[in-house]
């Protein structure tokens, strides 16, 4: 099978990896000198070319394809920033690749657990109504009908995947819950090579065609609880918890950021489990094993 990932970054790199691994042709995308180094480093088999998703100009680059991956990212920017790339990149992505004689047979675009809002500590599952409570997962909703509807009318069957928080190399993030305070609420996770080795499960297996799928591991966990492990594990004290009510009270938050403080849900994988996937890290905590391995051996 021949795939494209368009914004092959955090995820798209590693998945980038296991599809080569497994015998398939891959091209990854990027926009920088910086970022096709890196798919390069993928390995000698795996093709990177220079595209930009705002510019629909770049795009005849692109190489046919029987799927693509829409994996870019806006860089953690604001809402004006994610519509640029997650609304019109990924419409001018699809509109490229239906105008040609060989459309792909299907894509699909990497959204967010942050489309459903808040549910006081409720199971949201894929039969959940979305609620995006911020300017930027209502742009990702959005998104989301692109890659069903706009690409049903070119021809592509669409799969939405919803990734829960993610963490791995470079974004475990230990220093932020040992060394506290810690806020309360859930954590919904995934670890890198389980958000890519889901995409790449779904192409291989032909599945979840014309749907959403939450990609997110068996435990969400609350926040105190995951802090009191983690500190455990790397042997050091337990952090300092606070209240929600408490972070919100020392009034330093942007009207975002309490937003995402008063938002809370659990993520169910039922679905994805059904759909056969076995997950590398079924729980942070054979997830966090090399980090915390990393860690103490830095600091003892």
């Amino acid at each position: 099978m021949r795939v494209v990932v368009v914004g092959c970054g955090y995820v798209g790199l590693a998945l980038a990896a296991q599809l080569d691994a497994r015998g398939h042709a891959v091209t990854g995308v990027r926009r920088s000198d910086a970022g096709l180094d890196a798919v390069d480093a993928v390995g000698p088999d795996v093709e990177a070319v220079a595209a930009d998703a705002t510019d629909p100009e770049s795009l005849d680059r692109l190489p046919d394809a029987e799927a693509v991956v829409f994996a870019a990212s806006s860089g953690g920017r604001g809402a004006d920033a994610a519509r640029e790339v997650y609304v019109d990149g990924l419409a001018n992505v699809v509109d490229e690749y239906g105008s040609r004689a060989s459309p792909p047979d299907r894509l699909v675009y990497t959204s967010s657990t942050g489309v459903y809002g808040d549910h006081e500590g409720g199971w949201v599952d894929e039969e959940t109504p979305l609620e995006p409570t911020t300017e930027k997962t209502r742009v990702l909703a959005e998104a989301e009908r692109i890659a069903t509807e706009r690409a049903a009318d070119a021809g592509i069957d669409g799969t939405v995947v919803r990734f829960a928080g993610l963490y791995g190399p470079e974004r475990y993030r230990l220093e932020r819950y040992v060394e506290g305070p810690v806020t309360a609420g859930y954590l919904n996770m995934v670890h890198r090579e389980d958000a890519a080795g889901s995409v790449r499960h779904l192409l291989e297996t032909d599945r979840a065609r014309d749907r959403a799928v939450l990609v997110v591991d068996d435990e969400p966990v609350d926040k105190h609880a995951f802090a009191d492990w983690l500190a455990d594990a790397c042997g050091v004290p337990r952090p300092e918890k606070r209240s929600k009510e408490e972070r919100i009270a020392a009034g330093d938050l942007s009207a975002a950021a309490e937003r995402r403080i008063r938002t809370s849900k659990r993520c169910s994988n039922a679905l994805l489990r059904d759909l056969g996937y076995e997950f590398v890290h079924p729980t942070f905590r054979s997830g966090y094993r090399d980090a915390v391995r990393a860690y103490r051996a830095a600091t003892e």
